[in-house]
């Protein structure tokens, strides 16, 4: 993959907490408009590399390039790139959702003049237009997460970083995100979504990689893995038991 290809290329990456190593002299490459879902067991390091990744946390050692921008020296270039979604949907719940898009408009510098039409766009795209202006405390867990992606690609990002964005949706509301989803994996967008739901992973992405004691230990694309067969595979890599 040449140097143009990659949108996202990690190098020896790691990070200790004190004594603790979670990420151990981890590599990867991701190329521009892929999607890839990370996998791994609790502990294994993916919030931590996704927080580094989002410049939310620094290595402690080894290179992260993002888009041509280096971490963390050049962190702000990096950030105007990204779209984030956690298990925190980072709203506030006493705004209306128009209230919470427009506030984020502003912080992304979108041109004043076009950024309640951005808003009204994005809030339909989500299913959300008919509750604009309700205030956000009134929302669903699966109306949160759908508004938490709205503020995410409101400024049109080059990569999208979800981190366990299934946390707490019911089964309708799963398949509300499952289409939102697969509607920005057309864009162009690359995305990166660490879940510890094997099926819904391997559905979605364009690629799966296993993530185990700080190291990357299985990386496929998704065409060459049965997902029949991809829950003993995650348990033999990582020692982990799961019934998804």
């Amino acid at each position: 993959m040449s140097a143009a290809e990659r949108m996202i290329e990690v190098r020896k990456l790691t990070k200790t907490f004190g004594l603790n190593p979670v990420l151990r002299g981890l590599d990867l490459d991701v190329p521009r408009g892929q999607f890839l879902t990370l996998l791994g067991p609790n502990g294994s390091g993916k919030t931590t590399l996704l927080r580094i990744l989002a410049a939310l946390a620094r290595p402690t050692s080894g290179t992260v390039r993002i888009g041509g921008w280096d971490l963390p020296a050049e962190a702000e270039f990096v950030r105007a790139q990204l779209g984030v979604v956690s298990h925190q949907p980072l709203l506030y719940d006493t705004l209306t959702a128009e209230e919470n898009l427009l506030f984020f408009a502003r912080l992304y510098h979108l041109p004043p003049e076009s950024r309640r039409e951005r808003v009204a766009e994005v809030l339909e795209r989500v299913g959300l237009a008919r509750r604009a202006r309700d205030v956000v405390q009134t929302y669903s867990r699966g109306m949160l997460q759908r508004l938490a992606i709205a503020r995410a690609i409101l400024h049109n990002p080059a990569i999208l970083l979800l981190d366990e964005p299934y946390t707490g949706l019911d089964q309708d509301a799963a398949a509300v995100l499952d289409d939102l989803l697969r509607q920005v994996a057309t864009e162009g967008r690359t995305v990166i979504m660490t879940t510890h739901d094997l099926r819904r992973g391997h559905a979605l992405a364009d690629r799966i990689a296993i993530l185990s004691r700080g190291r990357i230990a299985f990386d496929a694309p998704c065409r060459e893995i049965d997902p029949e067969a991809l829950p003993a595979l995650y348990a033999d890599v990582t020692g982990a038991v799961t019934t998804r």
